[in-house]
């Protein structure tokens, strides 16, 4: 027996609207078509499928065992239809994101905040992209935008450029390097740098600067959030380098200044890389709109 969707509307539209006629007007066919299906299906079940005679027309037993199948699979139709309808109309999906800035989290909450508002059927998660390698996972749709500073040409990768911002040196007003203009790399001998969780070589002070120069600081000091770094600094326990956007962001005190990264100062591009595919994808081209928007504020 081979019973499809288009049976199952048919025995539910006759059921509804009580005659082959209205049923078909319903489904679009003449009523001869809608009669020649319901002998075929007949034909295949060996049962009668209506009590004939009947006004309105009625479903028999084994119609009603139909119309009960037809009650519980065609909702579950319907919605798959719709599911389908709205990710190729972008207004659901998945937004898994991977973050290689270690500093861009409290950058980034603002902006989820707002997608979420608009794009709530958009499934929203983040990954802190230096546990991995994150591009590769671009790649292989584990994520699916990897925010970075480190933008590389790969087949299938796009990235979109975000905002600039200058890497600064931050130091305690009382630490013997405040009294400088600017700052060069072999200002960095002998001092304690304190830093973000990262390998070294991910870090714009050592990848722009400290390794070009084979300049190595005495100690680094590893430290999770901006807050505890800026009050290590601010207490003379070791110098930092940081966006100048989140000083600008989190600065809770004037017992620290910043000072440029060399005479023509570090700058550096924050991306959002995506795969080439999602670009035009609404609610990807929402969220960039979103970052770009809170880019700005912060350049402020």
């Amino acid at each position: 027996m081979h019973i499809e969707f288009r049976h199952l509307r048919t025995i539910k539209a006759i059921h509804e609207l009580g005659g082959l006629a209205r049923a078909a007007d319903q489904l679009n066919i003449t009523q001869s078509a809608l009669s020649h299906q319901i002998k075929g299906l007949e034909d295949q079940t060996g049962v009668e499928l209506f009590v004939r005679r009947s006004k309105p027309l009625k479903l028999s037993a084994a119609g009603l065992r139909l119309l009960r199948l037809a009650n519980q699979i065609l909702p579950q139709v319907e919605a798959a239809q719709a599911e389908f309808s709205a990710l190729r109309s972008g207004k659901t999906g998945r937004m898994h994101i991977a973050i290689e800035c270690h500093a861009c989290f409290e950058w980034l909450f603002p902006v989820l905040e707002g997608f979420r508002k608009n794009w709530g059927d958009v499934d929203v998660d983040i990954r802190p992209g230096l546990a991995f390698d994150a591009l590769p996972a671009l790649q292989k749709e584990e994520v699916d935008l990897v925010v970075s500073s480190d933008p590389e040409d790969i087949p299938g990768i796009t990235f979109l450029h975000l905002f600039d911002y200058k890497a600064v040196f931050v130091a305690s007003a009382q630490h013997p390097l405040a009294e400088k203009s600017c700052i060069e790399a072999e200002d960095f001998l002998g001092q304690t740098l304190i830093t973000y969780p990262v390998d070294k070589t991910r870090l714009d002070i050592f990848s722009q600067l400290l390794i070009p120069a084979g300049v190595e600081p005495a100690h680094v000091r590893q430290v999770e959030l901006t807050a505890v770094i800026l009050l290590l600094v601010a207490s003379n326990r070791g110098i930092s380098v940081l966006p100048d956007w989140v000083v600008r962001e989190v600065k809770y005190n004037s017992d620290y200044v910043t000072r440029p990264l060399t005479e023509t100062g570090v700058t550096r591009g924050l991306y959002a890389a995506i795969r080439s595919e999602d670009e035009e994808k609404p609610f990807v081209q929402e969220l960039v709109r979103l970052a770009k928007s809170e880019a700005r504020k912060l350049q402020v």
